[in-house]
């Protein structure tokens, strides 16, 4: 989840009756979905000695601290493994992991039933997933052909907050009702949801 530790487990497993010995090159880097490289945010190498048939698992840690200020809003991270089997004439294996980092911060909460032509209240709340404060924070939502900017307050280190938000639906029939929020730590993270208006 977006703003937490990465733990990553790389698993390395000796098929053979032959002890070996592995060396691991371990990278990470935040990219776009095109999958072009943005920032390296770690890099790491190790050597595992692996016994007859034995198995042995490397972790690989990634802090929030390493990648936050090089995310962009794809919020992709791409981690490779390069192993090289020694004394094999450089047996080598690559190994790679896109991971994408979920949102979880908006939540809208709509009444059990809407009126066409009826005031209606929605509840929307959003969060702060990061382990330090943002400023500047905006929600914008996006409803019937408009949008509202709501500028609030800042938000502390894993604080969520909420906001209630009027409109009178002026149709029957399915409405969607987009929010999207920004800060000057992350941008657009997106929430919607689609609300079945009734007649009257």
């Amino acid at each position: 989840v977006f703003g937490k530790d990465i733990t990553l487990i790389l698993i390395l497993n000796n098929l053979s009756f032959d002890h070996k010995t592995v060396k691991v090159d371990m990278s990470a880097s935040t990219i776009l979905y095109t999958r072009r490289a943005v920032a390296e945010i770690l890099k790491a190498t190790t050597s595992v000695d692996l016994g007859s048939k034995q198995e042995k698992h490397i972790r690989l840690k990634i802090p929030y601290s390493y990648y936050g200020k090089y995310l962009t809003t794809d919020k992709r991270i791409q981690v490779t493994a390069l192993c090289e089997v020694m004394h094999m004439h450089g047996a080598k294996l690559l190994v790679e992991k896109t991971i994408i980092l979920e949102d979880t911060n908006i939540i809208i909460k709509i009444p059990r039933r809407v009126v066409v032509n009826k005031a209606v209240t929605l509840e929307i709340s959003y969060a702060n997933p990061l382990p330090e404060p943002v400023n500047r924070c905006v929600l914008l939502v996006t409803l019937m052909n408009q949008q509202v900017k709501i500028h609030l307050a800042q938000l502390a280190p894993r604080e969520r907050s909420k906001i209630y938000f009027e409109f009178t639906p002026r149709r029957t029939g399915p409405l969607q009702l987009q929010v999207d929020f920004s800060c000057d730590k992350f941008s657009h993270v997106k929430g919607f949801v689609t609300i079945a208006v009734a007649p009257a």
